[in-house]
């Protein structure tokens, strides 16, 4: 059975940008997901048969804000607002407790980068999107609404995480009051060959900022 582990750190590749590496790592991809979930292997069969400019506007296409489709957290929760920025600075140091420095020109609350996070540590990662998860679901229905092929890997990424997911778009909201996150074991990562877009490295082996 595929694992959490897995699951988010393939989900964080297919969210990232579209680019060269991620039709290279396809192969590496697909063995390590192993058919499961469905959502996210449809979406790399379809990466497949996709050229990379066509897929590239069709992800800037998808995640705009103007339509409600958005891949960054505290979007969701703060909005354009002043304290979305104290947010981010707590996303960033939940990273650094947990001995990952964050290195990237992106914001720390990118989907990809808390994906890449909660796959190396699968605890506190989960209860970072339990505390978005109203955002991280109300994204997912966007997406189907669209018709996405995204939608596959919103799925997968819910997935991932405790209790069913909610129908509409009242009960994602409701999920802002969700209690505490299940206890999860640490998983073993993808393995190597696949090169992640989000370098969040032990702290030992980077001068903080």
């Amino acid at each position: 059975m595929t694992t959490d582990t897995v699951v988010r750190m393939a989900a964080a590749r297919c969210l990232s940008y579209p680019d060269e590496r991620l039709y290279e790592e396809l192969p590496l991809l697909l063995r390590a997901l192993g058919g499961s979930p469905a959502g996210l292997t449809d979406f790399l069969d379809h990466v497949e048969r996709t050229p990379l400019l066509e897929l590239a506007a069709h992800y800037t296409d998808t995640f705009d804000t103007r339509n409600r489709r958005c891949l960054y957290l505290t979007w969701w929760t703060d909005g354009d607002t002043r304290r979305r920025g104290l947010s981010l600075v707590r996303i960033k140091r939940t990273y650094r407790e947990h001995g990952l420095e964050f290195d990237s020109d992106e914001l720390p609350d990118f989907l990809p980068a808390a994906l890449e996070f909660a796959a190396l540590r699968q605890e506190p990662g989960t209860a970072l999107f339990q505390e978005h998860r109203a955002g991280l679901e109300l994204l997912r229905l966007a997406l189907a609404d669209s018709g996405t092929p995204y939608t596959g890997v919103l799925e997968a990424v819910c997935g991932t995480l405790p209790g069913p997911s909610p129908r509409t778009k009242e009960e994602a909201k409701a999920l802002a009051r969700s209690g505490p996150p299940r206890e999860l074991v640490g998983l073993e990562p993808l393995g190597p060959g696949v090169e992640l877009p989000w370098p969040t490295v032990p702290r030992t082996e980077r001068t903080p900022v």
